[in-house]
């Protein structure tokens, strides 16, 4: 194959073709400020309701309650710090989980600079929090609680519907990171409970650089950024217009057809598991057995280091160890794992596998072939190195 197979889909996603054309139209013909008067600004305006109508239907919300960011991380730090900066007099109560991604985890770490007190729940030996230990960490004071809806490592798929009963009998707020699965799975943000939800549009076919938040009406969020009185006034300066529809592209895309595509992409990566366990004695499975994306395989292989079998294949295979997040931090790299009290020896063969919609199965069959040939060579220097 001219270029690896790409197997890294959770860290990104290329453009759908109709996204492109989306896009495109936007940039040469409705390129108006949709805050101008005259047709072309009137045009763009239009674009960006005809996205918000695109994405609140793909998560089962009201229009008027998302609001469009320029990335996940900026949607994660307008949720966390404007809901923070909205309390009467500041400080409270957080709660997060022991597994978030850092567009979560820092915002709340500087909360508790700020002396907000935090309390940080911990998951089992598949990544899944139990809303026991939920329920444990509320106070009577807790203003919000943060969990994502599945890991983007694992794959785990959070009890966020349980969690958010539990949250509610304390009169408190839920936050949903839904980067990793808006486009992949179903999302109800009435069926879950969220009282704001992100989601991330490079994650399903759209560009990077255009996210969105959903703010359940009567929600009131400081802003983090201070100017005109775009998106309700939630997030300020000229939209994006030409991303931002094609974020409502791949988001009415997505609504017709994840249900099918689920299944296409739970057998891809079955396929690919299935193939690699054959050959390799000891293969294990991270992540839940039953409440797992279905595109994403973390596997650890045994006696070898994930990231130098990687290395062995970078020129026919493109994945990662963790989070892309993550990658050059060693600080970062692992952690997921760990706060899933697997061993060192696990958690430095660990690899993360995530397959696409694009993914075919002459490109299964390739990957699964080159990285069972690397992991038998890096083996077989192992026990030459440890035989002297």
């Amino acid at each position: 194959m001219s270029l690896p197979v790409y197997l890294d889909y959770n860290a990104t996603t290329p453009l759908e073709p109709r996204v492109v054309e989306t896009i495109n139209s936007y940039l040469r013909e409705h390129f108006g400020n949709p805050s101008s008067a005259h047709f072309f600004g009137r045009s763009a305006a239009e674009g960006l309701a005809w996205a918000r109508r695109q994405v609140a239907q793909l998560i089962d919300a009201g229009e008027d309650d998302i609001v469009f960011t320029g990335s996940a991380t900026e949607a994660n730090n307008m949720a966390i710090l404007g809901l923070a900066g909205s309390v009467a007099g500041g400080g409270g109560h957080i709660v997060t989980s022991a597994i978030e991604h850092p567009s979560v985890r820092q915002p709340f770490a500087h909360l508790r600079e700020q002396g907000w007190q935090l309390s940080i729940v911990p998951v089992d030996q598949y990544g899944r929090v139990d809303p026991a230990e939920v329920a444990k960490a509320m106070r009577p004071e807790t203003v919000l609680v943060s969990v994502m809806h599945a890991n983007n490592e694992t794959g785990t798929i959070q009890p966020i519907r349980e969690i958010s009963n539990i949250v509610k009998r304390h009169n408190s707020l839920l936050h949903v990171d839904a980067a990793q699965t808006a486009g992949k799975i179903p999302i109800s943000v009435k069926q879950l409970g969220a009282d704001m939800l992100t989601l991330a549009g490079h994650k399903f076919y759209a560009p990077k650089g255009v996210a969105a938040l959903y703010v359940r009406k009567g929600i009131r969020l400081s802003p983090l950024m201070f100017g005109a009185d775009q998106e309700h006034g939630r997030r300020t300066g000229t939209q994006n217009v030409a991303c931002i529809a094609g974020l409502g592209m791949a988001a009415r895309i997505a609504r017709q057809r994840q249900d099918t595509e689920s299944i296409r992409l739970r057998y891809k990566r079955d396929r690919l598991y299935q193939l690699l366990a054959r050959k390799i004695p000891g293969l294990e499975i991270n992540g839940h057995p039953e409440w797992l994306l279905p595109n994403t395989l973390n596997v650890s292989f045994p006696h070898v280091n994930g990231q130098a079998l990687l290395d062995r294949v970078a020129s026919e295979v493109a994945a990662s160890t963790c989070s892309a997040c993550h990658a050059g931090d060693h600080k970062g790299a692992g952690s997921v794992l760990q706060a899933m009290g697997l061993s060192a020896a696990r958690i430095d063969g660990a690899v993360r596998l995530s397959v696409g919609i694009p993914t075919t199965d002459i490109e299964i069959e390739f990957a699964a072939a080159m990285l069972i040939e690397a992991w038998q060579s890096s083996t077989l220097e192992n026990d030459k190195v440890a035989g002297g």
